[in-house]
Protein backbone atom coordinates (compact mmCIF):
# COMPACT_ATOMS: atom_id res chain seq x y z
CA UNK A 1 0.00 0.00 0.00
CA UNK A 2 0.96 3.98 -1.14
CA UNK A 3 2.01 5.93 2.22
CA UNK A 4 0.52 9.57 1.97
CA UNK A 5 1.90 12.38 3.81
CA UNK A 6 0.69 15.49 4.58
CA UNK A 7 2.58 18.73 3.12
CA UNK A 8 2.08 22.64 4.08
CA UNK A 9 3.22 25.46 1.81
CA UNK A 10 1.47 29.48 1.58
CA UNK A 11 -0.14 27.63 -1.41
CA UNK A 12 -1.05 24.53 -2.85
CA UNK A 13 1.96 24.70 -5.15
CA UNK A 14 4.51 24.91 -2.43
CA UNK A 15 2.76 22.40 -1.10
CA UNK A 16 3.30 20.28 -3.48
CA UNK A 17 7.37 21.71 -4.44
CA UNK A 18 7.67 20.73 -0.59
CA UNK A 19 6.17 16.84 -1.61
CA UNK A 20 8.43 16.33 -4.72
CA UNK A 21 11.53 17.51 -2.93
CA UNK A 22 10.83 14.87 -0.06
CA UNK A 23 10.29 12.06 -2.94
CA UNK A 24 12.93 12.87 -4.88
CA UNK A 25 11.01 12.99 -7.89
CA UNK A 26 8.92 15.59 -9.99
CA UNK A 27 5.18 16.59 -9.52
CA UNK A 28 4.66 14.30 -12.88
CA UNK A 29 4.98 10.88 -10.50
CA UNK A 30 3.04 12.79 -7.20
CA UNK A 31 -0.48 12.40 -6.82
CA UNK A 32 -1.95 14.81 -4.73
CA UNK A 33 -5.09 15.94 -3.02
CA UNK A 34 -6.14 18.86 -1.49
CA UNK A 35 -7.02 18.99 1.83
CA UNK A 36 -7.53 22.82 2.28
CA UNK A 37 -6.69 26.03 -0.09
CA UNK A 38 -4.34 28.52 1.27
CA UNK A 39 -6.61 31.70 2.79
CA UNK A 40 -5.79 35.12 2.85
CA UNK A 41 -7.76 36.04 5.97
CA UNK A 42 -9.53 39.27 6.63
CA UNK A 43 -7.32 42.28 6.55
CA UNK A 44 -4.41 40.04 5.64
CA UNK A 45 -5.19 38.60 9.16
CA UNK A 46 -5.83 34.94 10.40
CA UNK A 47 -3.94 33.50 7.18
CA UNK A 48 -3.81 29.73 6.60
CA UNK A 49 -1.42 27.98 4.39
CA UNK A 50 -2.74 25.42 2.02
CA UNK A 51 -2.59 21.77 3.13
CA UNK A 52 -2.45 18.74 0.51
CA UNK A 53 -1.80 14.88 1.08
CA UNK A 54 0.71 13.37 -1.30
CA UNK A 55 1.89 10.40 -2.39
CA UNK A 56 4.31 8.65 -4.98
CA UNK A 57 2.07 7.46 -8.09
CA UNK A 58 1.65 3.79 -8.03
CA UNK A 59 2.95 1.36 -10.80
CA UNK A 60 0.67 -0.19 -12.81
CA UNK A 61 1.18 -3.40 -10.60
CA UNK A 62 0.55 -1.84 -7.40
CA UNK A 63 -2.44 -0.71 -8.27
CA UNK A 64 -3.56 -4.06 -9.04
CA UNK A 65 -2.26 -5.15 -6.15
CA UNK A 66 -3.94 -2.39 -4.22
CA UNK A 67 -7.78 -3.17 -6.56
CA UNK A 68 -7.46 -7.06 -5.62
CA UNK A 69 -6.94 -6.40 -2.03
CA UNK A 70 -9.51 -4.15 -1.44
CA UNK A 71 -11.75 -6.86 -3.32
CA UNK A 72 -10.14 -9.81 -0.73
CA UNK A 73 -10.71 -7.24 2.09
CA UNK A 74 -15.17 -6.93 1.11
CA UNK A 75 -14.84 -10.55 0.48
CA UNK A 76 -13.77 -11.55 4.16
CA UNK A 77 -10.58 -12.76 2.99
CA UNK A 78 -7.47 -12.39 4.45
CA UNK A 79 -4.31 -12.91 2.33
CA UNK A 80 -0.57 -11.62 1.28
CA UNK A 81 -0.32 -10.85 -2.47
CA UNK A 82 3.31 -10.55 -4.42
CA UNK A 83 3.85 -9.41 -7.92
CA UNK A 84 6.42 -10.27 -10.57
CA UNK A 85 6.44 -8.62 -13.92
CA UNK A 86 7.92 -10.84 -16.96
CA UNK A 87 8.92 -8.21 -19.30
CA UNK A 88 9.38 -11.05 -22.30
CA UNK A 89 6.09 -12.43 -22.31
CA UNK A 90 4.28 -9.07 -20.82
CA UNK A 91 2.43 -10.89 -18.04
CA UNK A 92 2.13 -9.85 -14.74
CA UNK A 93 2.32 -12.56 -12.40
CA UNK A 94 0.34 -12.12 -9.12
CA UNK A 95 0.53 -14.57 -6.49
CA UNK A 96 -1.89 -15.11 -3.53
CA UNK A 97 -1.17 -16.97 0.20
CA UNK A 98 -3.61 -17.57 2.26
CA UNK A 99 -5.93 -19.50 4.25
CA UNK A 100 -8.48 -21.74 2.52
CA UNK A 101 -7.80 -20.73 -1.05
CA UNK A 102 -10.40 -23.06 -2.75
CA UNK A 103 -13.04 -20.52 -1.75
CA UNK A 104 -10.87 -18.13 -3.78
CA UNK A 105 -10.26 -21.09 -6.50
CA UNK A 106 -14.02 -21.85 -6.87
CA UNK A 107 -15.45 -24.30 -8.94
CA UNK A 108 -12.86 -25.57 -11.50
CA UNK A 109 -10.89 -21.75 -10.43
CA UNK A 110 -14.20 -20.22 -11.61
CA UNK A 111 -13.47 -17.40 -8.95
CA UNK A 112 -10.10 -17.18 -9.60
CA UNK A 113 -10.60 -16.70 -13.52
CA UNK A 114 -13.01 -13.96 -12.48
CA UNK A 115 -10.65 -12.19 -10.19
CA UNK A 116 -8.13 -12.43 -12.65
CA UNK A 117 -10.13 -10.58 -15.53
CA UNK A 118 -11.00 -8.19 -13.25
CA UNK A 119 -7.30 -7.34 -12.51
CA UNK A 120 -6.56 -7.57 -15.98
CA UNK A 121 -9.13 -4.54 -16.94
CA UNK A 122 -7.53 -2.82 -13.87
CA UNK A 123 -3.87 -3.06 -15.76
CA UNK A 124 -4.30 -2.13 -18.80
CA UNK A 125 -6.93 0.45 -18.08
CA UNK A 126 -5.99 3.74 -20.49
CA UNK A 127 -2.53 1.62 -21.93
CA UNK A 128 -1.66 1.66 -25.03
CA UNK A 129 0.63 -1.92 -24.56
CA UNK A 130 -1.91 -4.95 -23.46
CA UNK A 131 -0.44 -6.94 -20.68
CA UNK A 132 -2.03 -9.95 -19.29
CA UNK A 133 -2.49 -11.06 -15.84
CA UNK A 134 -2.28 -14.33 -14.49
CA UNK A 135 -3.57 -14.88 -11.07
CA UNK A 136 -2.51 -17.83 -8.89
CA UNK A 137 -3.12 -19.09 -5.53
CA UNK A 138 -1.10 -22.61 -4.06
CA UNK A 139 0.16 -23.65 -7.66
CA UNK A 140 -3.49 -24.33 -8.64
CA UNK A 141 -2.43 -23.14 -12.19
CA UNK A 142 0.19 -25.65 -12.73
CA UNK A 143 -2.05 -28.41 -11.00
CA UNK A 144 -4.64 -28.01 -13.42
CA UNK A 145 -2.42 -27.87 -16.53
CA UNK A 146 -1.37 -31.28 -15.65
CA UNK A 147 -5.56 -32.48 -14.98
CA UNK A 148 -6.03 -30.99 -18.20
CA UNK A 149 -3.52 -32.40 -20.00
CA UNK A 150 -4.26 -36.05 -18.85
CA UNK A 151 -7.62 -35.31 -19.03
CA UNK A 152 -6.55 -34.56 -23.13
CA UNK A 153 -5.01 -37.60 -23.25
CA UNK A 154 -7.78 -40.13 -21.99
CA UNK A 155 -10.13 -38.07 -24.49
CA UNK A 156 -7.65 -38.74 -27.84
CA UNK A 157 -7.40 -42.47 -26.39
CA UNK A 158 -11.41 -42.82 -26.26
CA UNK A 159 -11.50 -41.12 -29.97
CA UNK A 160 -9.07 -43.64 -31.67
CA UNK A 161 -10.58 -46.86 -30.22
CA UNK A 162 -14.52 -45.37 -30.45
CA UNK A 163 -13.50 -43.74 -33.78
CA UNK A 164 -16.25 -40.89 -32.90
CA UNK A 165 -15.53 -37.60 -31.62
CA UNK A 166 -16.02 -36.26 -28.13
CA UNK A 167 -17.26 -32.81 -27.21
CA UNK A 168 -15.24 -31.38 -23.59
CA UNK A 169 -17.13 -29.46 -21.28
CA UNK A 170 -17.28 -25.36 -21.84
CA UNK A 171 -13.41 -24.20 -20.53
CA UNK A 172 -11.83 -20.35 -21.06
CA UNK A 173 -9.36 -19.54 -23.66
CA UNK A 174 -6.71 -20.62 -20.95
CA UNK A 175 -7.28 -24.25 -20.74
CA UNK A 176 -8.71 -24.88 -24.04
CA UNK A 177 -5.27 -23.64 -25.40
CA UNK A 178 -3.76 -26.45 -22.94
CA UNK A 179 -6.20 -29.19 -24.82
CA UNK A 180 -5.13 -27.69 -28.21
CA UNK A 181 -1.41 -28.25 -27.46
CA UNK A 182 -1.57 -31.27 -25.51
CA UNK A 183 -2.78 -32.87 -28.57
CA UNK A 184 -1.52 -30.95 -31.44
CA UNK A 185 1.35 -33.35 -32.11
CA UNK A 186 -0.89 -36.54 -32.02
CA UNK A 187 -0.95 -38.76 -35.03
CA UNK A 188 -4.53 -39.51 -35.19
CA UNK A 189 -6.58 -36.92 -33.66
CA UNK A 190 -7.45 -33.05 -34.18
CA UNK A 191 -9.42 -30.43 -32.17
CA UNK A 192 -10.74 -27.74 -32.43
CA UNK A 193 -13.39 -25.33 -30.68
CA UNK A 194 -17.17 -25.05 -30.93
CA UNK A 195 -19.29 -22.76 -29.25
CA UNK A 196 -19.88 -18.70 -28.20
CA UNK A 197 -18.52 -17.09 -24.90
CA UNK A 198 -19.10 -19.03 -21.85
CA UNK A 199 -20.03 -22.00 -23.91
CA UNK A 200 -17.21 -22.82 -26.00
CA UNK A 201 -15.47 -26.12 -25.63
CA UNK A 202 -13.20 -28.33 -27.63
CA UNK A 203 -13.93 -31.01 -29.91
CA UNK A 204 -11.55 -34.15 -30.17
CA UNK A 205 -11.89 -36.13 -33.48
CA UNK A 206 -10.19 -38.47 -35.49
CA UNK A 207 -7.71 -36.87 -38.45
CA UNK A 208 -9.19 -37.43 -42.17
CA UNK A 209 -7.78 -40.72 -43.57
CA UNK A 210 -7.10 -41.67 -40.60
CA UNK A 211 -7.42 -46.17 -40.43
CA UNK A 212 -9.00 -45.76 -44.07
CA UNK A 213 -5.84 -47.69 -45.50
CA UNK A 214 -5.59 -49.90 -42.40
CA UNK A 215 -7.45 -53.01 -42.67
CA UNK A 216 -4.65 -55.19 -44.20
CA UNK A 217 -3.09 -54.49 -40.35
CA UNK A 218 -6.30 -54.64 -38.47
CA UNK A 219 -8.77 -57.14 -37.63
CA UNK A 220 -10.52 -56.71 -40.93
CA UNK A 221 -8.22 -57.92 -43.67
CA UNK A 222 -5.16 -59.92 -41.99
CA UNK A 223 -6.69 -60.95 -39.03
CA UNK A 224 -10.27 -62.24 -38.60
CA UNK A 225 -12.92 -60.72 -40.70
CA UNK A 226 -11.67 -60.54 -44.31
CA UNK A 227 -8.26 -61.44 -44.87
CA UNK A 228 -6.38 -64.74 -44.04
CA UNK A 229 -9.48 -66.50 -42.12
CA UNK A 230 -12.77 -65.25 -43.32
CA UNK A 231 -11.40 -64.69 -47.37
CA UNK A 232 -8.45 -66.20 -47.66
CA UNK A 233 -6.99 -69.30 -47.06
CA UNK A 234 -9.59 -70.90 -44.84
CA UNK A 235 -13.10 -69.81 -46.29
CA UNK A 236 -12.61 -69.50 -49.73
CA UNK A 237 -9.49 -70.82 -50.25
CA UNK A 238 -7.49 -74.02 -48.83
CA UNK A 239 -10.64 -75.09 -46.82
CA UNK A 240 -13.57 -74.85 -48.53
CA UNK A 241 -13.59 -74.49 -52.22
CA UNK A 242 -9.75 -75.67 -52.01
CA UNK A 243 -7.94 -78.65 -50.83
CA UNK A 244 -10.86 -80.17 -48.48
CA UNK A 245 -14.19 -79.26 -49.79
CA UNK A 246 -13.40 -79.84 -53.43
CA UNK A 247 -9.72 -80.58 -53.96
CA UNK A 248 -8.34 -83.67 -52.10
CA UNK A 249 -10.95 -84.54 -49.50
CA UNK A 250 -14.58 -84.53 -51.85
CA UNK A 251 -13.78 -84.07 -55.35
CA UNK A 252 -10.02 -85.05 -55.71
CA UNK A 253 -7.38 -87.60 -54.73
CA UNK A 254 -9.58 -89.63 -52.15
CA UNK A 255 -12.78 -89.93 -53.66
CA UNK A 256 -11.86 -91.02 -57.14
CA UNK A 257 -9.46 -93.44 -56.04
CA UNK A 258 -11.50 -94.60 -53.18
CA UNK A 259 -13.94 -95.75 -55.57
CA UNK A 260 -11.78 -97.14 -58.36
CA UNK A 261 -9.57 -99.41 -55.30
CA UNK A 262 -12.48 -100.79 -53.39
CA UNK A 263 -14.98 -101.80 -55.91
CA UNK A 264 -15.34 -105.52 -56.13
CA UNK A 265 -14.24 -105.31 -59.98
CA UNK A 266 -11.21 -104.51 -58.83
CA UNK A 267 -10.12 -106.30 -56.56
CA UNK A 268 -7.65 -108.54 -58.54
CA UNK A 269 -5.70 -106.14 -60.09
CA UNK A 270 -6.29 -103.95 -56.35
CA UNK A 271 -4.77 -106.73 -54.54
CA UNK A 272 -2.48 -108.79 -56.00
CA UNK A 273 -0.57 -109.79 -52.59
CA UNK A 274 -3.12 -111.43 -51.53
CA UNK A 275 -3.66 -113.65 -54.19
CA UNK A 276 0.42 -114.33 -54.42
CA UNK A 277 0.24 -114.92 -50.59
CA UNK A 278 -3.18 -117.78 -50.65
Amino acid sequence: MREWIEFTGKTVEEALTEACVQFGTTSENVEYEVIEKESAGLFGLNKKPARIKAALKASKDENVVDFLKTVLEKMGISTELSAEFNEEEKTLNVNILGEDMGVLIGKRGQTLDSLQYLASLVLNKNSEEYIKVKLDTENYRERRKETLENLAKNIAFKVKKTRKSIALEPMNPYERRIIHSALQNDKYVETHSEGEDAQRRVIVSLKKGVFENRREYSGRSYGNRGGYNKGGYNKGGYNKGGYNKGGYNKGGYRKPYGSSFNNTSNNTVANPVEKTEE
